[in-house]
């Protein structure tokens, strides 16, 4: 896990430099630059296999012809560089990243399909003075890149690019007119002239010209599974204990961010069990390291259920109390860094992230991913109803399941009418409509033959997964934590384990009352019934309500009444102010009023924090 940096042309050396240590953050163990007159590659390093230098960055190989910048990790690394080994290839360090270098010269783009990991790197090849560009399957690991002239440049983050621009412009239609979620999976970006490169491709800048190449569709890869739901459990569990195994690979000590939900403590009480199978093969020993973020006396505590899952593996958690003013005047910093708009405050995200590099844990293993693949809460019931094409069996089964995740007698939290209700809407929808058709969005891959033999709803979970909100999630976790120096390893996230999902069939998430039914019977074993079983669930999020109406109210009130607010271009400010002081100032504000309150809020931070520094630091 690092930041890296590239131009293909000519830069001088101590602007190369400048551009890479914007990404400081990412890589606070030490830094390397290539620099040629026609090529520079600069890197920031997190130091996590082979610590040695031998590990350093930029890297060489086969007498300096290759180079390579690489931000991430490739957990089966071993099993390659054995293969790689019998054909005679040599190794100077332990490191993954010299094993991409030899599987890159050995089987060139193919070397992508062996990786089990996540990745945004680049390798030069010196002789014929072209550069190979790859993210990962799913874009864990972020990429930016932008064409000026007949000059190229990449990098981790949007802030180490900036600098080379002649004007930074911000893209207004795109912050103006996008949902959240709509824009990760694309090219567009926030400030223009930078584009995203696609996660799950590949490109060759050659000749002054990037072709890019997808390499990855996981409808390509859905595979035959078991027809007995109990020899689905079967193979999940072992995949699953897999996963979690070569993400145990480090040599550096290991941490969970754990909420108390069923995915972080399927992780966690996996590592308990990989423990007493004896397994070897550098997976690191000092993994009992469970961080709890807490928000005292606010409806999203989840406190208890963290601490009742790491007692049952007998691991004493880590409880960070996550006090907003300790914090606040740290906000734009953290904006800044952050890059991107989203509809949550990054405080609480950050500060657990921040927790675990002072207690010197750089490497966690993080339940994220299941809600999108397995049909957690990526949707709300109608939407659910609507996809089940008049099948009273399906209706019954998801309502059941939806409306049992939904909070309850929560103050914050909108109850819910009886379910009787959502079945006659259901039904009077579907008599007067008569709508037996697929209610579900459009994919990018809609036109992939495979893409009509999924369910509706499995449509639904396949878009959440590939192209909204999962990819925004990703995304968000990478920053979060690279903030602070720390690397987020994701079990349910292997790509094997996406594939097998795409391939069950419904019954095997969405059952008896229960979403993410495979994972709680696979790996219920493992922990806690409670938490197993456990059905109403609030994500990780900040407590913003409580926040806004107690401790951060002066703070936001001091910044509607502003000048610069009220004078700034990119936000409706009296539309936005509005929306706080509704927050504030009503007793049953609910906590969607307070998400909605901030995603108003958050293209004016991204204004203050992030795009007046890049002009200033420019200019």
């Amino acid at each position: 896990m690092c930041g890296i940096f590239g131009y293909i042309g000519h830069i001088e050396k101590n602007l190369a430099i400048k551009c890479t240590n914007k990404l400081s953050h990412r890589g606070p163990d030490g830094s390397g630059l290539f620099h040629q007159n026609d090529v520079c590659l600069g890197h920031r390093r997190l130091a996590i296999l082979d610590l040695s230098e031998a590990g350093r960055q930029p890297m060489p190989y086969a007498k300096e012809r290759y180079w390579i910048t690489f931000n991430g990790e490739i957990y089966n690394f071993i099993e390659i560089k054995k293969e790689l080994e019998s054909k005679n290839y040599k190794f100077n360090s332990s490191s993954d990243t010299e094993v991409i270098l030899a599987s890159f010269i050995e089987w060139r783009e193919k070397c992508l399909n062996k990786f089990n990991g996540m990745w945004a790197l680049a390798i030069w090849d010196n002789e014929n003075k072209e550069l190979f560009l790859s993210r990962d399957r799913f874009g864990k690991k972020p990429l930016f890149y932008s064409q000026l002239n007949d000059d190229f440049i990449f990098a981790s983050e949007m802030k180490a690019i900036t600098p080379l621009l002649k004007k930074i412009e911000p893209n207004l239609e795109l912050i103006k007119n996008t949902k959240f979620t709509n824009y990760e999976s694309t090219d567009q970006c926030l400030i223009k002239k930078i584009k995203r490169f696609p996660a799950g491709h590949f490109g060759f800048y050659r000749n002054k010209k990037l072709t890019i190449e997808r390499y990855w569709c996981t409808l390509d890869h859905l595979r035959p599974v078991p027809q007995k739901y109990e020899d689905q459990i079967t193979e999940f569990r072992d995949l699953f204990i897999n996963a979690c195994a070569i993400r145990m690979r480090s040599d550096v000590p290991i941490g969970t961010a754990l909420s108390g939900g069923l995915d972080s403590s399927s992780v966690v009480s996996t590592l308990s069990h990989i423990k007493t199978l004896g397994l070897s093969d550098r997976i690191n020993k000092n993994w009992q390291n469970a961080f709890v973020a807490s928000f005292p006396d606010t409806p999203i505590d989840e406190t208890y259920y963290a601490a009742l899952a790491a007692n049952h593996i007998g691991i004493k958690p880590k409880i960070i109390i996550i006090d907003p003013l300790k914090y606040i005047n740290k906000l734009n910093e953290y904006l800044y860094l952050f890059e991107e708009i989203y509809n949550t405050s990054p405080i609480p995200f950050v500060a657990l992230y921040g927790a675990m590099r002072k207690n010197n844990v750089v490497v966690t293993l993080d339940g994220h991913g299941p809600d999108e693949v397995f049909g957690g809460y990526g949707f709300d019931i109608m939407t659910a109803l609507n996809n089940t094409n008049l099948n009273l069996y399906w209706a019954k089964q998801l309502l059941n399941a939806y409306y049992n995740i939904q909070p309850q007698n929560k103050e914050q939290f909108k109850r819910l009418p009886p379910k009787i209700l959502y079945y006659v809407k259901f039904l009077l929808k579907k008599i007067f409509y008569n709508s037996r058709r697929d209610c579900s969005p459009a994919s990018r891959d809609r036109e992939h033959d495979k893409w009509n033999a999924l369910d509706p709803l499995t449509k639904i979970l396949y878009i959440s997964t590939h192209e909204t909100i999962l990819p925004t999630l990703l995304r968000n976790y990478d920053r979060y934590s690279m903030i602070n120096g720390v690397e987020i390893r994701m079990p349910f996230m292997d790509h094997r384990i996406i594939s097998y999902a795409f391939s069950l069939p419904l019954e095997a998430k969405i059952r008896h009352g229960y979403t993410k039914a495979i994972i709680r019977d696979s790996l219920a074993c493992f922990m806690p019934r409670e938490i197993a079983y456990r059905q109403s669930k609030i994500g990780f999020n900040s407590p913003i309500v409580d926040w806004l109406r107690g401790p951060l109210k002066s703070y936001f009130m001091d910044l509607i009444n502003s000048k610069l607010f009220k004078e700034s271009d990119i936000i409706d400010y009296s539309e936005t102010a509005e929306k706080i002081k509704k927050v504030i100032n009503d007793d049953k504000a609910t906590f969607a009023m307070g998400v909605e309150a901030w995603s108003a809020l958050s293209p004016y931070l991204w204004e203050q924090s992030f795009l007046k520094r890049i002009k200033e630091k420019t200019l």
